[in-house]
């Protein structure tokens, strides 16, 4: 069963830095693109950054370019999203999603496999 899990989400000051990881399990991660994605209350769930299978070519949007970096490490079969410099308006869960295109994408529609989430809170 191909599986996705997020970690390392939790309650920073403005300012300050999180790791996020994305596992995957029942599969391997570097022959599938990977997306992080993010969704606050009351908004649509938005694509921020993605790594495609060789990891070559990576997208970002406007609200993370500077702070926000992906990264993957096909030996633990995992990516990883680290933010720095986060600001309250980051707050929201985060999402990592896997698909076998060789692209690179941040469209929601794109990606089959989904992880469940894992909450960042930014506030003083």
């Amino acid at each position: 069963q191909l599986q996705l899990v997020e970690s390392g989400g939790g309650s920073v000051q403005p300012g300050g830095s999180l790791r996020l990881s994305c596992r995957a399990s029942g599969f391997t991660l570097d022959s599938y693109a990977i997306g992080w994605f993010r969704q606050a209350p009351g908004k649509e769930r938005e694509g921020i950054l993605c790594i495609n299978s060789s990891g070559g070519r990576l997208v970002y949007a406007d609200s993370v370019k500077g702070r926000f970096t992906i990264s993957r490490d096909n030996a633990k079969n995992t990516v990883y999203l680290q933010m720095d410099s986060l600001k309250p308006e980051d707050t929201a869960v985060y999402y990592c999603a896997a698909d076998t295109f060789p692209y690179c994408s941040i469209a929601v529609g794109d990606y089959e496999y989904w992880g469940q989430g894992t909450q960042v809170t930014v506030s003083s």
